[in-house]
């Protein structure tokens, strides 16, 4: 059975840029908003051992498949391994007196365990799963541009940096599995991925919800206030998470394809604007 593939076009590039994310030690550096900064600061401590996982998943199977695509994911480990890296650093500078970042990095550690502990195909269907949430965030990013209006530069850069290379190499690990599970029968392949984006959803959404009300609850909002003001900001407006629904969606269509949602042209806008702006090093 012949499967759709990543368009030939489409090609990955590590930058190893370096962001000086000082300011985030003033509090709410998204804007202003302890919501979005809320939101934003517990997204990027799933980042550095989430990513980790994955470059472990794809890179389990790259002897076994094409030439090109072993190269993209050569590309898609060297690229998150600078996003990790740089998330990293931006994990750091939390306040870690205030916000309960050791409570909520070690339920992190604990999930990411049991992921590792599925064996290498679990690892590889999660991580399939995550990478098409990244994808999907990183277009709500585009869609909502007076998001990062009021963030110092080199913070917003670094957010939008990681977006485009998240849309650019968002069908690796998907070829990976594509190409690894060739010889199963369509109906398994179709049913492992659609059980775990289910699952995963839940999970995940829940997870980054429940972490950002606790930073919120450390601000002075009360276990009510926080939940409120965090579901309005994934759901409502922005809608982090709400408003990627029909791409998210066109997960359980058979036949489904990360390219399917096309946005080469996005990708090339964003590498024109951001190139040309912050040298790699």
């Amino acid at each position: 059975m012949t499967h759709k593939r990543t368009p030939d076009d489409v090609t990955i590039l590590p930058r190893d840029y370096h962001f000086d994310m000082e300011s985030a030690k003033k509090g709410y550096w998204l804007d202003g908003d302890p919501v979005a900064t809320a939101v934003f600061n517990c997204l990027s401590l799933t980042f550095p051992g989430g990513e980790r996982m994955f470059m472990d998943a794809v890179r389990a199977y790259r002897s076994e498949v094409s030439p090109k695509l072993a190269k993209d994911v050569k590309d898609f480990i060297a690229q998150e391994a600078i996003h990790s890296r740089e998330h990293h650093l931006l994990n750091e500078l939390i306040d870690r007196e205030k916000y309960p970042v050791a409570e909520v990095e070690a339920e992190i550690s604990e999930r990411i365990a049991f992921g590792r502990s599925r064996g290498s195909m679990g690892m590889l269907i999660s991580t399939i799963c995550l990478e098409h949430f990244t994808a999907m965030m990183a277009d709500m990013m585009d869609d909502h541009d007076t998001l990062f209006s009021k963030t110092e530069k080199p913070i917003a850069d670094m957010w939008r940096w990681h977006a485009m290379e998240e849309c650019e190499h968002k069908a690796v690990a998907y070829d990976v599995y594509l190409e690894v599970t060739k010889d199963w029968p369509p109906h398994r392949r179709y049913m492992r991925r659609c059980i775990a984006m289910a699952l995963i959803t839940y999970h995940f959404t829940r997870n980054i919800a429940g972490y950002a009300a606790s930073f919120l609850e450390a601000d002075g909002y009360t276990p009510q206030e926080a939940k409120r003001a965090v579901k309005k900001f994934l759901w409502k407006q922005p809608g982090l998470f709400g408003k990627g629904w029909k791409v998210w969606i066109s997960w359980f269509k058979p036949g489904f394809h990360p390219w399917d949602h096309d946005n080469r042209a996005l990708v090339e806008s964003w590498r024109a604007e951001f190139d040309a702006a912050v040298p790699a090093e």
